[in-house]
């Protein structure tokens, strides 16, 4: 249970329960990257959030992503890398190794 504004006790959504699990908190973002693996295959995605801890990454789907790779976010100057924490039919969150 949680209070509201008001008082109220509300209960936690299994998505409230979620975000608790988070280490740091989460900024939304909407930026082009790469997922880049075994030496040159790569895999274009869009970053939807970021954290000091982990990315959550738009693909078009998961199959053949590998549970290690180095993201490259925009232009490429900023990379990253990660380890596979969960995968959805659209979306995949890693941790920043």
């Amino acid at each position: 249970m949680i209070a509201s504004a008001s008082g109220q006790q509300l209960p936690l959504s299994i998505k409230d329960l979620a975000s608790e699990r988070r280490i740091a908190q989460r900024h939304r973002l909407f930026k082009s990257a790469k997922i880049s693996f075994n030496h040159g295959g790569s895999i274009d995605c869009r970053v939807r959030n970021l954290s000091t801890s982990g990315v959550c990454l738009e693909v078009a789907s998961p199959v053949g992503i590998p549970a290690d790779f180095i993201l490259f976010i925009g232009d490429g100057h900023e990379q990253h890398p990660c380890q596979v924490a969960w995968r959805s039919t659209s979306r995949i969150g890693v941790a920043l190794k």
